[in-house]
């Protein structure tokens, strides 16, 4: 048999009719199957308890009359009545009725009377041949409850009037006033002492006699719970001593007559009112059962502690909920097509009319499965427009699901195939690459190397962690679930040649590497690198990347194409080191060269803006004379270097303008030196200095003419 089954700890809940509304199935798929239903065994031994057991569009109510042969549903639309036979488990009539049904009440034993409250504020008397009478009220109604002590029918509308209907004298008597402005939600009835119990909108209970016809008490729901809340459903328990109410906003709160603070109070869990509530007493010995609904779930709980028992929840809105006394079957009245069945075996067993429930529980457990969608392949637009087949949508090629659409498995695998037809080998490319570089790390391996194959990236790292602490510690860490992510996920690389990470680790310990990034001077002292300087080594440092990493891919096709290439793997390295070597070599030539140059041109600047000191210094020149110098450009006319401008300012700064020109530059530079030689020498003997102060001596200004 094959039921949809739900279990909660060791109670099993058995949905026997019903089925989930928001179909999980596109319908086209649902459609499809249909049509090898006739094949399928588990469909042909499923169970339909009760046949035509739906209405139209949504059900309303749903009562089991006193006998326990019939069930009376009202629902929509069109509005009408449905009558079940339990002997032979199908639909007995229907009637359709002018208005929607709000609540009705079977006053016979079986299905042959019955009284029915309708949203246009009228009330209908239904009997075997049809309506009866009708009659109205002043407001509309809301709830019913039949006395049949009295043989009064009380009806609880949207003002504050319990209004009373005597269907033995055929009148309406004097209606109960309510101590409130608002209306009624529910009233009941107690089955033991006719205790009349009514839930008004204002968040409190009213108690009233019927035979004095007077309120016994009152009872504040809202202040015990310390919020506003309206009374939406009340319950009285067989015993006369229990009663139960729910609040609008999932408040279950059990009471004992006796006293008026709650035994215990239940939250639903969801928020929405509290729809009906009932008393299970399954049996003698299990009796303190209660169920309470709204309209998503309804939960069976232990009145003594609260503790949940089972569950029900539709995929769609309750509206009523019907228990079969003395066994474990509910019935579910909500917003689907079909009306719902639930059994659950630990409350009691099957009703009689279907025993046979009993016989087959064990078999009625549901496997699901996920095999309908092995065939079919989900994707979306963006895909649809990369495989050209935007002319396909709406035909059945391409069916239309939520935000994409189910493709046929095969006819994705042709399809992309023609749209990428490098795609295969692309992947068995990144295939042998990895299984290149895997063979490669076994190959050499330094003393106290990490020897873990998880490692891909971060290598230098773990070579770090192994010289520090050992192998043995290092494999641990590397091992580590907290840390291995950082050398096995590429996301975790640290990337040596970012400009974040080179100004995280200015220095680097290798003498190689100092060698690279430090230069020392005449003595012994090492001196930092130019701007100049860093932009050439920057740009030779890519350059070597991009051949090693060009080096690298004729390595990867050479050992893919023939397996000589293993054997001559060593000659290969050998001549890349010549090749970085010479390339070193030629790199530190070049920059020696633009140290000379620039050391060159700094001196004759120096020489430039020292010219109008040298015959006996600034100190032999008077203040007036300084002042007009700053006021006017300087010309400098020293051999033909007419096209040089220096001009001071008053605090002592000074603006030098010149074209350059390659022609002239270095006879000029000799010439000046030449010129200047004499003073220099004079200076340095008067002095007692053997050498030029500022030859070979460390600037303090990194940015004075750099790169020029």
């Amino acid at each position: 048999m094959v039921l949809k089954s739900t279990s909660a700890g060791n109670v099993s809940v058995y949905q026997v009719s019903g089925t989930n509304v928001s179909r999980s199935l596109p319908d086209w798929i649902a459609k499809k199957r249909k049509q090898s239903l006739k094949n399928d065994i588990e469909y042909q031994n499923r169970i339909e308890l009760i046949q035509d057991f739906e209405f139209s569009e949504a059900s309303n109510k749903i009562k089991v009359t006193p006998d326990g042969q019939f069930a009376m549903a009202t629902g929509t639309y069109k509005p009408q009545i449905h009558v079940y036979d339990f002997a032979n488990l199908s639909l007995k009539f229907d009637r359709h009725t002018d208005c929607e049904n709000v609540d009705f009440v079977i006053l016979s034993q079986d299905w042959t009377k019955s009284v029915h409250l309708q949203n246009d504020r009228s009330i209908v008397f239904q009997t075997k041949g049809g309506i009866h009478y009708r009659t109205r009220i002043p407001k509309f109604g809301r709830d019913m409850v039949f006395n049949e002590n009295s043989c009064d029918l009380f009806v609880a509308a949207s003002g504050n009037e319990l209004y009373r209907l005597n269907l033995d004298q055929g009148r309406f008597l004097n209606p109960f006033v309510l101590d409130t402005k608002q209306g009624v939600n529910s009233v009941e009835i107690n089955p033991v002492h006719g205790l009349i119990s009514a839930g008004l909108e204002d968040g409190t209970v009213e108690f009233w006699d019927p035979r004095s016809r007077q309120r016994a008490a009152k009872l504040f729901v809202a202040d015990q719970l310390g919020e506003s809340v309206q009374v939406t459903s009340t319950a009285h328990r067989g015993d006369g001593l229990n009663f139960a109410c729910g609040t609008s906003n999932g408040m279950s709160l059990i009471y004992d007559l006796r006293t008026s603070q709650p035994s215990i109070v239940k939250d639903q869990g969801y928020g929405f009112e509290i729809k009906k509530m009932i008393w299970l007493d399954a049996n003698e010995n299990d009796s303190d059962k209660i169920l309470t609904t709204d309209k998503r779930i309804a939960k069976i709980w232990d009145r003594n502690d609260g503790k949940a028992f089972a569950s029900m929840e539709p995929s769609v809105d309750i509206n009523d909920v019907e228990y079969i006394k003395n066994t474990g079957m509910f019935f579910m009245a909500n917003e689907g097509i079909p009306m719902h069945t639930y059994y659950v075996p630990e409350l009691g067993p099957a009703p009689k009319w279907c025993s046979f429930l009993d016989n087959v529980t064990e078999e009625l457990e549901e496997k699901p499965s996920n095999t309908v969608y092995s065939n079919y392949r989900f994707i979306t637009r963006d895909e649809v427009t990369k495989l050209n087949l935007t002319h396909l949508v709406g035909s059945k090629v391409l069916r239309s699901y939520m935000h994409g659409f189910f493709i046929d498995t095969e006819l994705y695998d042709k399809v992309n195939l023609i749209a990428n037809p490098n795609s295969y080998q692309d992947q068995r490319d990144r295939e042998i690459k990895k299984r290149i570089e895997k063979e490669r790390e076994s190959r050499i391996r330094t003393t106290g190397a990490v020897t873990n194959t998880k490692i891909k990236v971060n290598k230098g790292l773990a070579s770090k962690l192994a010289e520090k602490q050992g192998s043995t510690a290092a494999e641990s860490f590397i091992n580590d679930d907290r840390f291995k992510e950082m050398f096995e996920n590429p996301e975790f690389a640290v990337d040596e040649q970012s400009h974040e990470y080179k100004q995280l680790n200015p220095v680097r310990s290798s003498a190689a590497t100092a060698s690279k990034d430090l230069e020392s001077t005449g003595n012994g002292r090492s001196r930092a690198l130019t701007a100049a300087e860093e932009s050439d080594e920057e740009r030779e440092q890519f350059n070597n990347n991009k051949e090693s990493s060009d080096e690298e891919d004729e390595e990867d096709s050479e050992s893919e194409s023939e397996s000589e290439a293993d054997k001559s793997e060593d000659e290969r390295i050998l001549q890349q080191q010549k090749q970085k070597v010479q390339k070193e070599m030629e790199r530190l030539r070049k920059k020696k060269e633009a140290k000379s140059e620039a050391d060159r041109f700094m001196n004759e600047m120096k020489a430039i803006t020292t010219d109008d000191t040298r015959n006996g210094g600034k100190n032999t020149v008077s203040f007036g004379t300084q002042v007009k110098r700053n006021d006017k450009d300087y010309r400098v006319q020293k051999q033909g270097s007419d096209n040089t401008r220096l001009h001071r300012h008053a605090r002592g700064e000074a603006e030098m303008t010149f074209v350059p020109q390659k022609a002239k530059k270095q006879a000029r530079f000799a010439k000046r030196e030449e010129e200047d030689e004499g003073d220099d020498e004079e200076k340095m003997k008067n002095s007692g200095r053997t050498k030029q102060r500022f030859d070979g001596r460390r600037r303090a200004s990194k940015n004075a003419f750099r790169g020029m």
